[in-house]
């Protein structure tokens, strides 16, 4: 039986399966949805603004100080799953901080594939940085990140950086291989040679921003050498990364830790957004 890392098909998708890796993973995403409202109710965010005509995708755009950068925000969930509506949460301490949060959605599969994923994420990143300064932002200040799903999303992003001035990736999937063969292909369908052209592992460019990569301590070994492996490809290849884990964090209260001007994550990513 082929493996990887010397994980068979059962261990592989135990590794990757992010929902069992917590005691209620239904509290989770509650608690998710449940700040996302209040964070939604407290910065009334100009919502549902369409940035891709072709899918009918939007965002929802948090306002930060006038001329200040912008956060792009993609969310996680194994490019099947959630939406924007529950991000909202990772809004307030930045917004706190200046920083304008573009929260997107994209369409998911199985009813496209990851290259249409793939696409909607840039054509985002294109429309932010051509309404930025309608928005009262800067331009020239803007910044991908996601969780997840939206790790390898930002990962891809920074693939072709264009308007990026630097990318944070907090529990990506950077090596679409060991996905290909777990129990998450039944909805990418991926083959190698896919799995390879979609893996921002495979594709660090020779021009790039800085990155900031996170995960929780309390993830699986996979997802630590996902952040771990993409970090280290960056550095050799000459541009500035950096890795920032959080011990006791688990795969979705990581997220959680960005609505928190206190937690040690947040402070990290305002810094390095404000210092780049």
């Amino acid at each position: 039986m082929e493996t990887w890392h010397n994980l068979d098909r059962p261990a592989l998708d135990r590794a990757y399966n992010a929902r069992d890796s917590v005691a209620d993973f239904a509290a989770e995403m509650q608690r998710w949805t449940n700040l996302s409202a209040l964070a939604r109710f407290q910065l009334a965010p100009t919502e549902n603004i369409v940035f891709d005509p072709a899918s009918g995708m939007a965002l929802d755009w948090f306002a930060g100080a006038p001329g200040g950068p912008v956060l792009l925000w993609i969310h996680g969930g194994y490019w099947r799953a959630l939406s924007k509506t529950e991000q909202s949460l990772v809004a307030p301490a930045f917004v706190a901080a200046g920083i304008h949060v573009a929260v997107i959605d994209y369409s998911l599969a199985p009813a496209v594939t990851l290259d249409e994923i793939v696409r909607q994420a840039r054509a985002a990143t294109a429309f932010v940085a051509a309404t930025a300064a309608a928005h009262g932002a800067d331009p020239a200040c803007i910044f991908a990140a996601g969780h997840s799903a939206g790790g390898h999303l930002t990962g891809m992003l920074l693939a072709d950086p264009g308007p990026l001035r630097g990318g944070i990736a907090l529990s990506g999937l950077f090596d679409l291989e060991p996905i290909r063969r777990s129990y998450v292909n039944e909805w990418l369908r991926l083959d190698a040679p896919a799995a390879r052209r979609l893996s921002p592992l495979h594709n660090i460019p020779d021009s790039a921003p800085a990155l900031l990569a996170s995960y929780g301590g309390l993830e699986s070994d996979e997802f630590r050498w996902q952040s771990e492996t993409y970090v280290a490809a960056w550095q050799a290849a000459g541009h500035r990364a950096t890795l920032a884990p959080q011990p006791a964090r688990h795969h979705f209260d990581i997220v959680v830790g960005l609505g928190d001007p206190a937690d040690p994550l947040c402070r990290a990513v305002i810094d390095f957004i404000q210092t780049e």
